[in-house]
């Protein structure tokens, strides 16, 4: 019992400091948790996740080598970090760039930056009575299986990709459109671009998506809609040259066989409503027989 009193003499407890938390230490623990939360959900959507989890993997072996002193393995992970960073950004650099378009499109970022455009903003983009000239349009070259592609420009302007076409800012009309995507005709090859219920230019090229998800049936056509709605918040409308069938692309994402309702729903900021799912399909989970 001496021995043991002796011990505990020796011993000096301190009281345990509890780290005093203001205001602006919750805001900041906010701020990155929202953060790591945006980083991973984008992450989740994109080929970095296999990166990710590949980077897991050489994490783990460090921490295995760190423990077990296996010194030879830590020296090639400690020389070749700074390599493999540079080597990331340049192998992911589209990921990258689509992250920061798609952080600069957020409410957030973009309501900082409406005091040089905001005349631009309350301007009607697209008319009822153009909505119902771009749905005649499309309708018509999809019963007769023209191909088509048309670009509604939104909140990101669609400049660059204006200015590799020709000039037309003409009135949309079901008429204009049809003319120009007839087959053999000196526009009938590209995009058309609309801006501000207007038909700004035709023969654009657009970029076309990198994702290897991509269904290989799909044309150029769809593939450039894909591209652009990855870099914008652009609707592209698609008309299949080979089907006919009319598809809307918008966020990265695109929608197969589409009709009426739906196309006028996107077409004039209508909520969606409920659609039967025979009669349009996302390119992940296409129909066979489509």
């Amino acid at each position: 019992m001496e021995t043991l009193k002796q011990i505990l003499d020796q011993i000096k407890f301190t009281a345990i400091e509890i780290p005093h938390i203001g205001i602006k230490d919750i805001i900041e623990i906010f701020i990155i948790a929202f953060l790591i939360y945006r980083l991973i959900s984008w992450i989740q959507d994109t080929r970095a996740w296999t990166l990710f989890k590949g980077i897991l993997v050489i994490f783990l072996m460090w921490v295995f080598a760190l423990f077990f002193q296996l010194n030879t393995i830590l020296w090639i992970i400690t020389n070749t970090i700074s390599v493999g960073i540079i080597a990331v950004i340049i192998v992911f650099q589209p990921e990258l760039r689509r992250a920061l378009e798609q952080l600069g499109r957020g409410n957030f970022v973009s309501s900082l930056f409406t005091l040089e455009d905001y005349r631009d903003r309350q301007q009607e983009r697209v008319s009822t009575q153009s909505v119902e000239a771009i749905i005649k349009a499309v309708e018509e070259m999809a019963k007769t299986k023209t191909g088509a592609l048309i670009a509604i420009e939104q909140d990101v302007k669609l400049g660059e990709y204006e200015r590799t076409g020709i000039q037309i800012d003409g009135k949309i009309s079901s008429q204009l459109l049809l003319n120009i995507f007839e087959n053999n005709t000196p526009l009938h090859d590209g995009a058309v671009i609309i801006r501000s219920n207007r038909i700004g230019a035709a023969t654009c090229y657009l970029p076309l998506t990198d994702s290897v998800e991509v269904s290989k049936e799909l044309g150029t056509r769809h593939r450039a809609a894909l591209g652009l709605s990855e870099v914008s918040d652009s609707i592209i409308i698609v008309v299949s040259e080979e089907t006919g069938t009319i598809s809307v692309a918008s966020g990265g994402n695109l929608v197969r066989n589409v009709n009426r309702d739906y196309l006028k729903g996107q077409l004039t900021y209508i909520p969606k409503k409920k659609i039967d799912k025979k009669n349009f399909v996302l390119w992940k989970g296409r129909r066979k027989h489509e």
